[in-house]
């Protein structure tokens, strides 16, 4: 008896031990697994390089007129006003902070644009103000934010619909089209297929990521982001650069107001409506993380691209624009699902692992 005792007794050990060895080899799996789809979002941005580089070859052999020097140019300008907003959008992001109300800065410094140009203003003055009106905009954003305590999310819902408003009071439904011909005209020059707007989006976009990339305010950008409460303490001051990161948003807003009115030669008050989804997509798509800390502007500049590629390609094609939407919309969804998700099934079997291994102590 105690002999057939002692082989039961070995029989279940070998029992535990053999199910506890697959245990971990599945856990192992598991997480190799997880590891993958972590280097997956790590290399999200290279990702979007690649696919842009595929979907723009796709269109020149199968889209016709989409290689043509006069559709480049459309392209690329077609994309100068979300490129603008998306770069100062990248960095209130990265801030773990949002500004749905771009779209709405922008439609309001174009009807200031209008109304002061229908009143005889030169256009060199009305210039800077519609700066300082777009400056302003992201100054009620910021200060409602930093010094109320107030959701970014909530706030800038209600200011896109201020400012919208705001911008109908203003002009109404007119629209003002006798703008000056040197400048409607410089927003859509082109230096062989490349707009000029083009290349100040380019120097823009070089200063911003010097500036989020390269600088102590920058690294400050990604603290604060990832650990609001740690970088306080760190000595970050959280509450200045949050508000000054809200002007600039509205600033870039303004500045992209102005080449939008004199892209189309017209200032209304609903210019640039709906806007802000195609650059909140673009800054997500791009890789950075709605949750703040992580994320740049390459990443974010090619998804700039491939969207307008997509919506360009999609038009030349004559695909309905409900179709269009769709396609923005599910990169949209995979843009937030793939980076977030390598880390999710991390943690998970993380907490599975340590629950074997009690087990198994056990």
């Amino acid at each position: 008896m105690p002999a057939e005792k002692t082989t039961a007794a070995t029989s279940t050990a070998m029992s535990s031990e053999q199910s506890a060895e697959k245990s971990t080899a599945t856990a192992e799996r598991a997480e190799s697994f997880g590891r993958r789809l972590t280097g997956l979002a790590r290399r999200w941005e290279g990702l979007i390089v690649v696919l842009l580089v595929a979907v723009t070859l796709w269109a020149t052999l199968a889209v016709d007129g989409f290689a043509n020097a006069s559709n480049v140019s459309f392209l690329l300008l077609d994309t100068t006003e979300i490129a603008i907003m998306a770069l100062t959008m990248t960095m209130v992001i990265v801030a773990a902070e949002i500004d749905l109300s771009v779209a709405s800065t922008l439609g309001l410094c174009c009807a200031v644009l209008g109304a002061l140009w229908h009143a005889n203003l030169p256009i060199e003055a009305i210039m800077p103000i519609c700066l300082l009106v777009g400056a302003a905009c992201g100054a009620v954003n910021g200060l409602l934010v930093t010094r109320l305590g107030l959701p970014s999310l909530a706030v800038t819902i209600g200011t896109f619909a201020l400012y919208r408003g705001l911008a109908y009071v203003i002009l109404g439904d007119r629209a003002v089209a006798d703008l000056p011909p040197a400048y409607t005209g410089l927003a859509t020059q082109t230096l062989g297929p490349i707009p000029v707007a083009t290349l100040l989006v380019a120097v823009l976009a070089a200063a911003a990521a010097v500036v989020l990339h390269a600088t102590g305010l920058g690294r400050s950008i990604y603290a604060l982001g990832a650990n609001e409460e740690a970088a306080f303490f760190a000595g970050v001051r959280v509450k200045r650069i949050k508000f000054w990161l809200f002007v600039a948003s509205g600033v870039f807003a303004a500045l992209a107001s102005l080449g939008y009115t004199f892209r189309y030669a017209s200032a209304r008050a609903d210019n640039g409506m709906g806007l802000e989804l195609a650059v909140v997509a673009a800054v997500l798509l791009g890789g950075v993380s709605i949750f703040g800390g992580r994320g740049g502007l390459p990443g974010v500049l090619a998804a700039v691209l491939l969207l307008g590629v997509v919506r360009n390609a999609l038009i030349l094609a004559d695909v309905a624009n409900e179709v269009l939407n769709f396609v923005t919309g599910l990169l949209l969804v995979a843009s937030v699902l793939a980076p977030n998700l390598g880390a999710v099934w991390r943690r998970r079997l993380s907490h599975r692992t340590v629950r074997l291994e009690g087990d198994t102590s056990r």
